[in-house]
C-alpha cells in the first residue's frame, strides 16, 4: 500500500500528548514518526536511555507510551534491548508468550555517539532483532548543552564556548551511521523531518520489520541548543537536506543508496545562519570558518555519492 500521511495520522496514537518536552523540539517528533511505523495491532517494546527524551516522557509512574516502557541507564540502552529481545525469545519457545514484540530503543546523541556506544556496537555485532533509534540533536542538551561527538565543527557549545581564544568545537561530527553500517547489519539510515514525513515513515516501517539488528539516525533539532525560533524546526530540517549538511540516505544489505538528492544543493550558509550556535561565523574576519564547513560538507557529500554509486 503507497504511504498516505492521511491515513497515518488516522491511526491511534502510540506516543501520548502531555508530555514535557519543549516547544519546537525534534525529539518527539522523531518517536512518533517512528511508532506510527508500526502496523496496526502489533505490539511493541519501547527502551529509552537516558535523556531529555527520558526525563520528559516519564515521570514515574507516568508515561507517554502506550506500548510496553522501560528505562534504561546512559551506557546500556542496546544491551538492555538485547536482552529483553533475548528473554522473549526464550519465553516464546517456552509458550510462556503468545503475542509477536518489536523492540524499539531510543536515545539522545550523547547516549548513542559516545557513552553508550560500545553498548551499541555490541547489540549490532550480536545481531539482536531490534531497532536502535538515535535522535540526534547534537549536542548533551538535557545536561546543559555539553558538546558530544555528534556537534558538528565551529559550534557553540558550553563545553566548546565561543570567545576570543576559541571560536567553538574544534572536531568535525562523527559520521555514526557510516561506522554502524561496517558491522554489516541488514539495515541503516539517516533521516530527518522533510515534508509529509514519507521518508522518516518508510525507513522506519523499512528498519522495524526487517528481521535483525538495524539503526536509524534522525536529525532532531533542539531550539535551546541550536538557538532557533520553535516554528523553524521544519525549515532548519530542509536546509539540512537540501544543503547535503544531512543527506538522507540508507545502506540495506551493504548497498548503499540516497533517498533524496536535492535539484539544486543550497549553500551551508543557509543552514548555519538560522541557528544561534553558529552566530559568531558570520562575523568579520570569520569567513573562513563558513568557507571550511563548505569544503567539508562538499567532500563527505561527494563521498557518500561515490558510495550509492552515482
Amino acid at each position: 500500500m503507497s504511504y498516505s500521511l492521511k491515513r497515518e495520522l488516522e491511526k491511534k496514537g502510540r506516543f501520548a500528548p502531555g508530555h514535557r518536552l519543549c516547544a519546537g523540539c525534534g525529539a518527539g517528533v522523531a518517536v512518533n514518526g517512528v511508532l506510527r511505523a508500526l502496523e496496526e495491532g502489533d505490539k511493541a517494546v519501547v527502551s529509552n536511555a537516558t535523556s531529555c527524551l527520558e526525563v520528559s516522557t516519564y515521570m514515574y509512574p507516568y508515561t507517554a507510551y502506550e506500548d510496553s516502557y522501560i528505562h534504561s541507564a546512559f551506557e546500556n540502552a542496546a544491551a538492555m534491548t538485547g536482552g529483553v529481545e533475548t528473554a522473549y525469545h526464550v519465553l516464546k519457545k517456552k509458550g510462556k508468550i503468545k503475542d509477536n514484540y518489536k523492540f524499539i530503543c531510543f536515545g539522545g546523541d550523547g547516549g548513542t555517539y559516545d557513552i553508550g556506544f560500545q553498548s551499541l556496537s555490541g547489540a549490532m555485532e550480536r545481531g539482536h532483532d531490534m531497532v536502535y533509534v538515535c535522535y540526534d540533536n547534537e549536542a548533551y542538551m538535557n545536561t546543559g548543552i555539553q558538546r558530544s561527538s555528534a556537534t558538528p565543527r565551529f559550534a557553540d557549545a558550553t563545553t566548546t564556548p565561543v570567545g576570543t581564544q576559541s571560536y567553538g568545537k574544534v572536531q568535525n561530527k562523527k559520521n555514526l551511521t557510516e561506522i554502524i553500517a561496517a558491522h554489516g547489519v541488514p539495515y541503516a539510515a539517516q533521516t530527518t523531518f522533510l515534508g509529509d514525513f514519507r521518508d522518516l515513515h518508510t525507513k522506519a516501517h523499512k528498519a522495524i520489520y526487517t528481521e535483525g539488528p538495524c539503526f536509524l539516525n534522525i536529525l532532531s533539532p533542539c531550539p535551546r541548543g541550536w538557538r532557533y525560533e520553535m516554528e523553524d524546526l521544519a525549515e532548519i530540517c530542509k536546509l539540512a537536506v537540501e544543503t547535503c549538511v544531512w543527506p538522507l540516505y540508507e545502506v540495506e544489505n551493504g548497498v548503499w543508496r540516497l533517498t533524496y538528492e536535492p535539484a539544486k544543493k543550497l549553500p551551508v550558509e543557509r543552514f548555519l545562519e538560522k541557528q544561534g550556535r553558529f552566530k559568531h561565523m558570520f562575523a568579520k574576519g570569520n569567513e573562513w570558518m563558513i568557507e571550511d564547513a563548505q569544503n567539508y560538507v562538499d567532500a563527505q557529500w561527494e563521498k557518500l555519492k561515490q558510495r550509492c554509486d552515482l
